[in-house]
């Protein structure tokens, strides 16, 4: 096996632009429709529409000006660790930075573009030693980068970042061992690292995986000197790109959502058996939207990046390869990886063994794949012993498919249904793609591949049927939600003025929104109710589903449960005009129209309370349990819940709630609530980039509560001296603080970053030193060399 780099001159240029503009002219037909439609940026679907555009237009703002503390972000949360995993250590969103952050709407499309340029280029490299043929690297670039998973995760966007990354970790991580070349590795380490530590977990997981098999399959020999340098560059890349690792470490420990073991079966079966099904037909047919399940109904299918989809050549090059070469690497790399995607601890191994299922490793076999495809399509003697067989079996069960809208069934009525996918034309739509390139790849291979022009009839063809089904991808994601958010842009982006105008800046208060889009807050830069982020301070996990309120991914309290808007200090609801009669609809008491802009009718909150106010009473865990879920927050418009320790040590300043006093959740006593605790309100209350300032002026000493999410990463001064900040309402704050006037000062600092950061910095100059070295030693090998 010549494992050597090949001494063509490289055509990575070529690799890049030719993704780069076939993303470009994918992209291009969506951008005219929402152009012609409402003069706007492109708008996609789901979490592209709901985060990652004003993720990034925030983080970009946010990051100029400065600032530790999001008040934008949900109840309010450390800027780092809500944006570490979504883009704050992704280069591309450093370089957006280049642009003002109101451009950045318009920059997502370029980004994505480059995105899946680099993810090709990076492709190619890696394959040149492998594939060993320029115009077959250059194919496996190409289907990389326009591979399902690739496609599937335009809708995550930040996903692509990952996708465009890794290729580069796994060729140095080649020129490393087969080459001997030293010092690129921990580069690509880091930044794999620091671009997105969830997925860097995957990527260890796979490199391990991947030096294993390249042992077995005896294409890398490793020798103990060798083995020690390159354990040696592997910690010091860990330890450049760790700037963000412990802080979101340390936050995600007190997570729920990333402490979710396996039990019993869960290691072994998955729950469903559809979900096995949803698995195998992954790599035989085009993906459909992330949001929609079409053939398999059960099971964990919507939003998990389940596709190994290749355009037009599908797997068919991969199972002639396992076949024709059963003891390379890549077999034995696609196999295990075959076994991990069935088996669910094996699966989730790729995620900290968390039981929450994803596909979302698949980018790395897929890789592999691609390079094993090229490697069979530019070997005439292999290909044809093996792809016949291989095609055959590839149209075999692409087109079983049709059994799933053909077989008899019953609705949810009883009545009779011919199959059983959830919608026929949209079934029929991505067979009738997919069988097409199982059919138009068998008649090129059958017609073309003995020609002079073979490669070129295949890029070329791989190119169009890119663009063919990603635009049928596109379509299928993008148009089904046209209506929906046909007004993205005029609820955000065009408001931010006109709400800046609307609502008044005198104080510090929250918003709620009805009938609108997610994260409003981000937009108006004001903290808001209704949010969507899945890494937001962890004591938001611990409130709300106290509060009756389910908090995964987003933050989304019921209407209805009135008690949480005086407690937080919701002072305006913005309600969608579209919406407004279901409002009405809603009877709610205390909220007045108070004005309306272009997109949205403003509602005052008539029991609005400033932030920071005091109480008479303490109630415990065990009585306010007594209560139901989304009444509870009533109660707490009236009693501060304290541990046994905090009743202890406050003994003197609350009472203990009167026992018959929880039965009393009248709207009557809730207004009334609302108003003695205004009556108590801090002087002002001010909320900064780093935390908050608050003025009080009570005549005795007293406890006073913030609806802030407790946080280690907080400290608190009273006068300038440092008080205790005490965790009350299962995940809010309090402070101590004494008679007459005191100012209250709280500073937030992300916990574990100042470690992580000195950490990186050596890394980084041990990494200087290191280059310095392998440079000087370079330079003397040459020198050495007779002339």
């Amino acid at each position: 096996m010549q494992l050597t780099l090949p001494t063509e001159k490289p055509r990575y240029g070529r690799a890049f632009w030719l993704c780069f503009l076939l993303a470009a002219a994918l992209f291009l037909p969506h951008c005219i429709a929402d152009a012609v439609a409402g003069g706007g940026y492109f708008h996609y679907a789901g979490d592209f529409n709901d985060q990652q555009i004003n993720f990034y237009q925030y983080a970009n703002a946010f990051v100029k000006q400065g600032g530790t503390f999001s008040w934008a972000t949900d109840l309010g949360s450390g800027f780092v660790n809500s944006y570490s995993f979504y883009l704050l250590g992704s280069p591309f969103f450093w370089l957006s930075l280049l642009v003002p952050s109101r451009w950045m709407p318009w920059m997502m499309v370029p980004l994505l573009c480059l995105k899946m340029a680099l993810a090709g280029g990076g492709a190619y490299l890696w394959a040149r030693r492998w594939v060993r043929s320029e115009d077959g690297s250059l194919l496996a670039g190409v289907l990389y980068a326009f591979s399902g998973f690739t496609v599937y995760n335009i809708f995550f966007n930040h996903f692509l970042d990952v996708v465009a990354l890794f290729p580069y970790m796994l060729a140095s991580l080649d020129d490393a061992v087969l080459d001997g070349k030293r010092g690129a590795f921990p580069f690509w380490v880091a930044l794999n690292l620091v671009n997105n530590y969830f997925f860097f977990a995957g990527q260890a997981v796979f490199l391990i995986l991947y030096f294993l098999c390249m042992l077995a399959g005896r294409a890398y020999k490793v020798g103990p000197r060798s083995f020690a340098a390159l354990a040696g560059e592997t910690l010091l890349g860990c330890a450049m790109g760790c700037v963000l690792l412990i802080p979101a470490g340390l936050s995600l420990v007190q997570n729920p959502r990333t402490i979710d073991p396996f039990d019993g079966y869960g290691y072994l079966v998955y729950g469903n058996s559809q979900q096995y099904g949803a698995i195998l037909y992954s790599a035989f047919l085009m993906p459909d939207a992330p949001y929609f399940k079409d053939m398999f109904h059960e099971g964990i299918l919507k939003h998990t990046s389940m596709t190994a989809y290749l355009p037009l050549v599908g797997v068919a090059g991969g199972i002639a390869f396992c076949r024709g070469r059963r003891s390379h690497p890549f077999t034995y790399i696609l196999k295990v990886c075959i076994l991990c995607a069935f088996v669910p601890v094996l699966n989730s191994a790729f995620y900290a063994l968390n039981s929450s299922y994803y596909a979302r490793w698949y980018y790395m076999p897929v890789l592999v794949l691609c390079g094993a495809t090229a490697y069979v399509l530019f070997r005439p003697h292999l290909a044809e012993q093996q792809l016949p067989r291989a095609w055959r079996l590839v149209a075999l069960v692409t087109l079983s498919a049709v059994a799933f809208a053909l077989v008899p069934a019953t609705d949810e009525d009883g009545n009779f249904q011919l199959g059983v996918v959830d919608l026929q034309p949209r079934f029929w739509g991505i067979f009738a793609v997919s069988m097409l390139g199982v059919l138009l790849f068998w008649f090129l291979w059958r017609w073309g591949h003995t020609r002079r022009s073979w490669a070129k009839i295949l890029l070329v063809s791989v190119l169009s049927f890119s663009f063919l089904y990603g635009t049928v991808h596109l379509s299928l994601t993008k148009y089904p939600q046209w209506e929906t958010d046909g007004d993205l842009i005029a609820e955000t982006y065009d408001s931010v003025d006109e709400i800046d105008a609307a609502l008044p800046d005198d104080t510090f208060y929250r918003l709620d929104a009805y009938g609108a889009h997610n994260n409003l807050g981000l937009w108006f830069d004001r903290s808001c109710l209704q949010f969507f982020n899945s890494t937001v301070a962890p004591s938001i996990m611990e409130f709300y589903p106290e509060m009756g309120v389910t908090r995964d991914v987003n933050s989304k309290p019921d209407v209805q449960n009135e008690g949480l808007r005086g407690l937080l200090s919701v002072r305006y609801t913005l309600v969608a005009k579209d919406s407004n009669e279901d409002w009405t609809g809603e009877a709610l008491t205390g909220w007045t129209q108070c004005g309306e802009t272009s997109a949205y009718y403003l509602y005052k909150n008539d029991n609005w309370v400033p932030m920071g106010f005091t109480y008479d009473y303490y109630v415990t865990q065990e009585q306010l349990e007594t209560v139901p879920e989304e009444e509870r927050a009533r109660i707490l418009m009236r009693a501060l819940l304290l541990d046994e320790d905090q009743i202890e040590t406050y003994a003197g300043l609350l009472t203990p709630l009167p026992q018959f006093q929880l039965d009393d959740r009248s709207t009557e006593r809730y207004v009334a609530d609302c108003s003695d605790r205004r009556a108590t309100a801090a002087v002002d209350f001010t909320a900064t980039r780093t935390g908050f300032v608050a003025h009080t002026a009570y005549d005795q000493q007293e406890l006073v509560f913030f609806s802030v999410p407790y946080d280690d990463g907080f400290t608190a001064t009273v006068n300038g001296v440092p008080a205790k900040i005490e965790k009350v309402d299962n995940g809010l704050m309090a402070i101590l603080v004494p008679a007459g006037e005191a100012e209250i000062q709280c500073t937030y600092h992300t916990p574990g970053l100042a470690l992580s950061a000195k950490i990186s910095l050596a890394g980084v100059a041990v990494y200087a030193v290191y280059l310095l070295l392998l440079y000087r030693k370079r330079k003397r090998n040459l020198n050495a060399k007779p002339c």
